[in-house]
């Protein structure tokens, strides 16, 4: 059983997202940036690493996936959204709790919930498989914890399985307008085409994607 985003206790949420890569907020968020949005409730988006570890030209196409994501974000919010932030870490080379850099971005998200008024941060869950991912995942929790403020941590999946509901309250988001979700993904052409060379390509079923969001939230012991 899931409770709809648009239900009486999410509805008046303000909501930032933490993607770990640009085109994660379109694979796993897509639905929930569109609806948030359109209600006046997107505080925000933040990229965790910089992508530039799907293939060799690492500088140019970092700045590349920077121009790809604010087109997808205005596409998906519908010219509703504040341009992404973007912390810049290293692709796949995550820093982890403890480490300067972890507890320097918590610190920063965490003033920035305040500042925008964040009532719920969605980033991907904890056990997608993908280190950025997962980091994502304990920089928001660390977020949680430093936010001096309620905050929510709601997880969205990319690439990993729905977890264990007995774990977790699930949230749906409204469906999408048709196509929406795919001219979004389209504009993330270095992870479609060979626009920059060999590297990572989203497969065909990777970009089969679903009208609407789940999200889960974790229950309390």
């Amino acid at each position: 059983m899931t409770a709809a985003l648009s239900s009486r206790q999410w509805r008046d949420m303000r909501w930032l997202v933490l993607a770990p890569h640009p085109d994660d907020e379109t694979l796993g968020a897509g639905a929930l940036i569109a609806q948030t949005a359109k209600t006046g409730r997107l505080a925000g988006l933040v990229y965790l690493t910089d992508g530039a570890g799907s293939h060799d030209a690492a500088q140019r196409l970092a700045a590349a996936r920077r121009r790809e994501a604010t087109r997808a974000v205005q596409r998906l919010a519908g010219g509703r959204a504040r341009r992404p932030v973007h912390l810049d870490w290293k692709d796949a080379a995550p820093a982890r709790p403890g480490d300067p850099l972890f507890e320097r971005t918590a610190r920063y998200l965490a003033a920035l919930c305040r500042r925008w008024r964040v009532d719920a941060l969605a980033v991907t869950a904890g056990h997608e498989p993908h280190c950025d991912h997962e980091a994502a995942a304990a920089l928001a929790y660390a977020v949680h914890a430093r936010a001096m403020r309620r905050l929510v941590v709601a997880e969205y999946l990319v690439w990993a399985d729905r977890p264990d509901q007995k774990m977790r309250r699930a949230i749906h988001t409204a469906p999408m307008a048709a196509g929406q979700r795919r001219l979004a993904l389209a504009a993330h052409r270095s992870q479609l085409t060979a626009a920059h060379g060999p590297g990572f390509r989203l497969s065909p079923e990777q970009r089969r994607m679903g009208a609407r969001d789940i999200l889960y939230v974790r229950r309390r012991p």
